[in-house]
């Protein structure tokens, strides 16, 4: 494997991964600034001009904050939970395509860390290793309100990757592919799989919520019934790791629903723009088009919070098997007698 190669990837990988760090924190900033706005009030306003370092001091406080540790606790596991779901949050994004090949000093650069065939699938197992965080860090709290809250998250987690991942079947009838970037390829211009799979993607957006454990689906923390939930005899730096987590899957549920249903970096007119700005420019207009999906995503989780109310537990649970599940079945069926129809013509 050549130097330049390995250097290159370990460039990507620096930046992917400190973009990633830097939405997420400024993503606490913009949902405590969305939520001012939509009750009629400022919001953070002292740390730096319009809050702006609010991030930072917030991080400042939680990295020096005290962090105290159950007598009765599993401590390896105390320890091990916040820093497993921090970790699935990070690496998911590795196979996420930011945009098309870039030329940079004579050199076409991939803006994409590895392109396996089978993208989709890694995604799924990392999203499913995150969730055990959470039950590790609840169990080994030693405290009923944590366990509760870890036993409703390994539930909430189960019921809503079924039909997840049954959304996901029908596309893959419609693109024939588990590689991120082949479907990305395939949604050209505004050739977008929405079109095709709007129910899909319904499907997928409600369960992405239910996934990142954002309301109306934020059972395992629920402070009016549980305290904190997963997180309660959790402080400090450790507290943050789990917050941060929380916004760093709201950041990866969005590139992805932006890959998957709205085309990626793919927009109209992108075959004429990159003729103008040529293959250097070109490729990062597309990469500044993803990040603007992924930001109204990001948007849109947050509008949601402070609008919807929490649902019940058991609307929880209906909802995931007796609507969503049957639901996801019914649009594979539709997808694949439209594609048998579609090819007999």
């Amino acid at each position: 494997m050549e130097l330049a190669f390995i250097i290159e990837k370990f460039i990507l990988i620096t930046v992917i991964f400190s973009v990633s760090l830097g939405v997420a924190a400024y993503s606490t900033l913009a949902e405590r600034k969305i939520a001012g706005y939509l009750q009629d009030r400022v919001g953070p306003s002292r740390a730096g001009w319009g809050g702006m370092f609010q991030p930072l001091a917030d991080g400042l406080k939680m990295f020096f904050k005290e962090e105290i540790i159950p007598a009765e606790s599993s401590k390896a596991l105390f320890i091990l939970g916040p820093s497993l779901a921090l970790l699935t949050a990070c690496i998911g994004s590795a196979v996420i395509p930011w945009g098309q090949d870039v030329l940079i000093a004579d050199r076409l650069v991939s803006l994409q860390v590895t392109d396996i065939n089978v993208g989709i699938l890694y995604i799924f197992g990392v999203v499913s290793l995150g969730v055990y965080g959470i039950m590790i860090g609840g169990w080994a709290s030693n405290n009923k309100f944590s366990l509760m809250g870890a036993v409703r998250a390994a539930s909430q987690s189960i019921s809503y990757e079924i039909p997840m991942g049954l959304s996901i079947i029908a596309l893959l009838l419609a693109t024939n592919t588990l590689s991120m970037k082949e479907i990305a390829e395939q949604q050209h211009g505004a050739n977008w799989n929405i079109l095709y799979q709007p129910l899909g993607f319904l499907i997928f957006l409600v369960c992405s919520f239910a996934e990142t454990n954002r309301t109306p689906f934020d059972l395992p923390e629920c402070e009016t019934e549980l305290v904190g939930g997963y997180h309660t005899e959790y402080s400090g730096f450790k507290m943050g790791a789990f917050m941060f987590a929380e916004y760093l899957n709201m950041f990866l549920a969005s590139a992805v629903m932006s890959t998957l249903y709205f085309g990626g970096y793919n927009y109209p007119g992108m075959d004429w723009v990159n003729e103008m700005t040529g293959p250097t420019i070109g490729p990062l207009i597309g990469m500044g088009v993803l990040f603007l999906k992924i930001f109204v995503f990001i948007f849109f989780f947050m509008w949601v919070r402070w609008t919807v109310p929490r649902f019940r537990y058991d609307q929880l649970m209906n909802l995931g098997w007796k609507i969503l599940i049957p639901l996801a079945i019914a649009n594979i069926v539709i997808t694949g007698v439209v594609i048998t129809f579609v090819d007999k013509l």
